[in-house]
C-alpha cells in the first residue's frame, strides 16, 4: 500500500471532520470549500483502503478504523508542527507567527489593550488569535494547533504549564432601576442569587458563579442563561436579572451603554486568576515568557487589572 500523495494538509482535513462530524463545519474550520474537503477525504479513504466516515442523512459518523487513524494522524500532525517550532526557536524573539488562543469571556476585553502595544514592541510578530471555550482551546494547545492560550486558572483537562498573569475581580451587574443600583457596594450575602443569569455550559465564568453560591443557585433555568457576556449584559439591561461580570468586560462595556450599573462585591475577593498556558515541552518557551512579560507590563501601565506579583 503506497502512501504517496498523502500530505499533512490531508491529515488536517481528516482531523477536522473527526472533530466536527460535519463536512460543512470542517470545511469552514479548514478555510476550504466543502466539495474540496469531501474530495480530499475520499482520496484519503481510497489511498488507505479504509472507510473513515459513514455519511448519514443526519450527519457524519466516524468508523472504528477511522477513529484509530484519526488518533494516529493527530500524533503525526503534532510532531510535524514541532519541527516548525524547533526551527522557529532560533529566530529573533517573538518574530513570525504565534498562534494564541483566548477564552471568549476574556478575548474581546483584553485584546484591545494589547494589540497596538505588542505591535510596537515586536513589529515582526504575526499574532494569530483564536477565541473559544477553555476545554477546546486547551486541547488545541495539546495537539499543537495553538502555541499558547490565555485562560482562567486552574485549567481543566490537559496538563499544561501555567504562567500567572493577573487577577481579575468580578463585580455585580444590575439594571439601572434595580434597588442595588443605588448602593455603592454590595455585601456578598446581599447578592440576589435567585435573579442571577448564568453563562451557558462550557464557560469558566459559569463555574465561578456556581462555586460562589453552590447551595443557593438553581441551574435548571434555561431562560436565565446567556451564550456570551454581551448577551448577558443585554439581558441585565432588559431587566431579566442580575449577574457577575469580569473587570475588563466592565471597563469596555461602560463605554458602550448606560442601561446597567456595576457594583463591587464585598472586599473584592471574588474573581479569577488569568494565566498563559503552553505545552510542557514547547520549544518556543522564550517567546511565551516574553509575551507574558509584555502583557504584564502593558496591563500595569494601563492599570487595567491587578497584575500578579509572582513570576512563578
Amino acid at each position: 500500500m503506497t502512501l504517496a500523495g498523502l500530505s499533512l494538509r490531508d491529515l488536517e482535513y481528516l482531523l477536522a471532520v473527526a472533530e466536527h462530524l460535519s463536512f460543512g463545519r470542517a470545511a469552514q474550520a479548514c478555510a476550504v470549500s466543502q466539495p474540496t474537503l469531501s474530495a480530499q477525504i475520499r482520496k484519503i479513504e481510497e489511498l488507505l483502503q479504509v472507510e473513515c466516515f459513514e455519511r448519514a442523512p443526519r450527519g457524519v459518523l466516524i468508523t472504528p478504523r477511522g477513529a484509530e487513524l484519526a488518533a494516529q494522524a493527530r500524533l503525526v500532525v503534532a510532531e510535524a508542527r514541532r519541527m516548525f517550532e524547533i526551527a522557529a526557536a532560533g529566530a529573533a524573539p517573538l518574530e513570525g507567527t504565534f498562534r494564541l488562543g483566548v477564552i471568549s469571556t476574556l478575548g474581546p476585553y483584553l485584546v484591545p489593550f494589547l494589540l497596538k502595544p505588542l505591535r510596537a514592541r515586536f513589529p515582526q510578530l504575526r499574532l494569530l488569535l483564536s477565541e473559544g471555550l477553555t476545554r477546546h482551546l486547551a486541547r488545541q494547545v495539546e495537539d499543537g494547533e495553538l502555541d499558547a492560550i490565555l485562560a482562567a486558572s486552574p485549567l481543566p483537562g490537559p496538563d499544561l504549564t501555567e504562567l500567572k498573569l493577573f487577577r481579575e475581580e468580578f463585580v455585580l451587574v444590575v439594571p439601572r432601576d434595580h434597588p442595588l443600583a443605588r448602593v455603592e457596594q454590595v455585601a456578598r450575602e446581599d447578592v440576589p442569587v435567585p435573579e442571577l443569569i448564568l453563562l451557558s455550559e462550557g464557560h469558566c465564568l459559569r463555574d465561578h458563579a456556581l462555586a460562589y453560591c453552590p447551595t443557593r443557585l438553581q441551574v435548571d433555568r434555561p431562560e436565565l442563561q446567556a451564550a456570551s457576556l454581551e448577551t448577558l449584559r443585554q439581558m441585565v439591561a432588559a431587566g431579566v436579572g442580575v449577574s457577575f461580570m469580569p473587570q475588563l468586560a466592565v471597563q469596555i462595556g461602560a463605554l458602550l451603554d448606560d442601561m446597567v450599573a456595576y457594583r463591587r462585591i464585598g472586599d473584592g475577593s471574588m474573581g479569577r486568576d488569568v494565566a498563559l498556558f503552553h505545552r510542557p515541552g514547547f520549544s518556543r518557551i522564550r517567546d511565551v515568557r516574553l509575551l507574558r512579560q509584555a502583557i504584564r507590563e502593558i496591563l500595569s501601565e494601563q492599570s487595567a487589572v491587578k497584575v500578579a506579583a509572582t513570576l512563578a
